[in-house]
């Protein structure tokens, strides 16, 4: 009895210890290809790859830290879909909020009644000598 005790937890030590080897070497992969990145031109094909690379390295390290240190890997399968499907929708309500805050933005800058109506006013400076000079107001570029 003792015998297995010790077997069950030594296998779950290595366990622990590969899932942090794992970790650690995913980290020290995003973090080369974030420094990489920095040298790259914005906008570029290999940027971008980039980043949705780091993106899916990201998922990979969630998994690991959920399954083992949450210990979901060991769960029945509705006992994961219970904390996974609510997790998923969190992460799409996330999502969709910051592109609908974007696309408000986006119109707000694009379309603002009172900026609109404030560059047709001519102001009138009023000069050192106490003459008045009249301005046109500065045009959009």
């Amino acid at each position: 009895m003792e015998h297995s005790a010790h077997a069950e937890h030594h296998g779950s030590k290595n366990e622990v210890r590969n899932v942090t080897i794992v970790l650690t070497v995913l980290t020290i992969i995003e973090l080369a290809l974030g420094f990489m990145m920095m040298k790259m031109v914005d906008g570029s094909a290999g940027k971008l790859s980039t980043k949705a690379f780091i993106i899916i390295l990201m998922i990979a390290k969630a998994y690991y830290i959920v399954g083992y240190f949450m210990h979901l890997k060991h769960e029945l399968r509705n006992m994961i879909m219970t904390i996974v499907v609510p997790l998923l929708l969190f992460v799409w309500f996330i999502i969709a909020f910051l592109y609908d805050g974007n696309s408000f933005k986006h119109l707000r800058n694009t379309y603002d009644p009172y900026k609109n109506a404030q560059k047709s006013v001519i102001v009138e400076k009023k000069e050192e000598g106490g003459e008045h000079k009249t301005e046109e107001p500065a045009e959009k570029h």
